[in-house]
């Protein structure tokens, strides 16, 4: 069993009051992580030693700034095996999913180093004769990130390295289902060396997350908070973040469509919707929920989805190489009986085999899928996927809009054109030509509209949305004044 610690300041400690908190494998049962159950003392400690080393960050070098990230990134990739071992432990990962976690994660270091130089602004006109007015990009101050468990690397990392390129102090508060994976992150960040209170982590029990989180945001020196998980939960804390007017980054829940034309390559088609409805066991927030295809074509591309589908390896990711590991836990399983079962008492079909094994669960297809169903609207974060057949381009729009959410989307067709006006038509933050809903690179902007939240991760779009963008002007000529 691992034992882990918080990272404030230059320390690792404990609980103030010593309370503790275990995460179990959801395949065996078995405690494999224990984490300090971080209280409200101790998130005002993370946030006040971010605060102490604001002033020192915020004004080193972008060239020392860059230097640190690229080892930080560097440091993590040599701790693959680590961060792998850890996914697999706490979240049912697989391998490939820990490898592709880690170099992604590094390459998100990597970008925002070389964006160091690139927090800077503009000359504005100004109307007034020898002004030199100019907008300026400079640090905002502490950042709070909240990172989820379902890419425990990838989007540690993505809370933290944006604002810190910018000049930014963080206090990073881990996932209760993976505290070993982030913690793991921390001690990468400080073996980089970026300096006392830079970077803290904090780790908190389920019960005690919504007090802590509204204590931080509350903190005077709190300016940007960034989170990445459900909905439901994004709701609550961007009201407590409008409350205190803390500016929010908030990547939440998709519904993410995936539309084959009449014309579309239908094998590519189908590799496309397989990799993005099962990867990570669809535990992807641009996972593919919702494919919608054109009649004329249905019956070819979903035989062909069905025997992919089929043809995945799952099991335990600690014993066996297998593309389908498991679902993070029981009630995974169960919501997707619960919506599978309500969708074949409304006429859909269950086209693959067999059976979940405790939280080993082979992949789904169900086909035939209508908007009076649960599971044409409601997220499944899990290894399902639901065809919904359509007569027109008009009606597959229609279908993939038909959703409170609007994260990721992708469309396959033969004519380039015809799919970049189709992207045009959905509403999503993302949209893919030929290519799968889950895709991400570092230097893009990544984040989603409607119920999939505001703001964007990733490139320029990050660096803005981690600083504050201030008018400094300059009377350069004298000024003449009407009285």
């Amino acid at each position: 069993m691992l034992e882990t610690s918080l990272l404030i300041g230059s320390e690792t400690l404990p609980a103030a009051d010593g309370r503790t908190f275990d995460r179990a494998n959801p395949v065996s049962g078995e405690v494999v992580t224990r984490s300090p159950a971080a209280g409200v003392p101790d998130a005002l400690a993370a946030v006040e030693a971010a605060a102490a080393a604001f002033g020192t960050w915020a004004a080193t070098t972008p060239g020392e700034r860059r230097r640190l990230l690229l080892k930080a990134a560097d440091l993590l990739e040599a701790n693959t095996d680590r961060f792998i071992e850890r996914m697999a432990a706490e979240c049912g990962a697989t391998a490939g999913w820990g490898h592709f976690n880690v170099h992604l994660a590094a390459g998100i270091l990597r970008e925002a180093a070389g964006l160091t130089t690139h927090v800077g602004g503009q000359v504005i006109p100004s109307d007034v004769p020898g002004s030199l007015s100019m907008g300026i990009r400079q640090p905002a101050g502490v950042v709070v990130g909240i990172a989820p468990w379902n890419a425990p690397v990838i989007l540690s990392t993505r809370a933290v390295a944006f604002p810190l390129a910018a000049g930014n102090t963080v206090v990073l508060k881990c996932s209760e289902l993976s505290p070993g994976t982030h913690a793991l992150l921390g001690e990468v960040l400080a073996e980089a060396g970026l300096g006392e209170g830079v970077v803290n982590v904090i780790t908190v029990a389920p019960d005690d997350a919504a007090e802590v989180t509204e204590a931080m945001v509350a903190h005077p020196a709190v300016r940007r908070l960034n989170f990445t998980g459900s909905t439901r939960v994004g709701r609550i804390i961007g009201e407590v973040c409008a409350r205190h007017l803390v500016p929010a980054v908030l990547e939440l829940g998709g519904k993410n469509p995936l539309l084959v034309l009449a014309d579309a390559d239908i094998d590519a088609a189908v590799q496309g919707a397989t990799f993005g409805g099962f990867v990570n066991q669809g535990h992807v927030c641009m996972s593919t929920d919702k494919i919608v295809v054109h009649e004329s074509i249905a019956d070819e591309f979903v035989a062909k989805l069905v025997a992919r589908v089929e043809s995945l390896p799952c099991g335990d990711p600690r014993a066996e190489d297998v593309v389908l590991g498991s679902v993070i836990g029981r009630s995974t399983v169960e919501h997707i009986q619960r919506l599978v079962d309500d969708a074949v008492a409304k006429g859909a079909k269950v086209l693959t085999t067999g059976e979940p094994d405790g939280t080993i669960m082979p992949g789904v297809v169900l086909d035939h899928v209508t908007p009076e169903m649960e599971i044409f609207h409601e997220e499944i974060f899990g290894p399902a996927v639901t065809v919904t057949r359509v007569s027109s381009e008009d009606e597959a729009v229609a279908a993939a809009n038909d959703s409170a959410y609007g994260l990721s989307a992708a469309v396959f067709t033969r004519d380039a054109a015809r799919g970049f006006q189709v992207a045009r038509r959905i509403e999503s933050g993302i949209c893919h030509i030929n290519a799968p809903t889950v895709h991400d690179e570092a230097q893009m902007p990544f984040g989603g509209v409607k119920d999939s939240g505001y703001g964007r991760f990733g490139g320029l779009a990050g660096i803005d949305a981690f600083s504050e963008l201030r008018w400094i002007s300059m009377q350069v000529e004298p000024r003449v004044y009407p009285f």
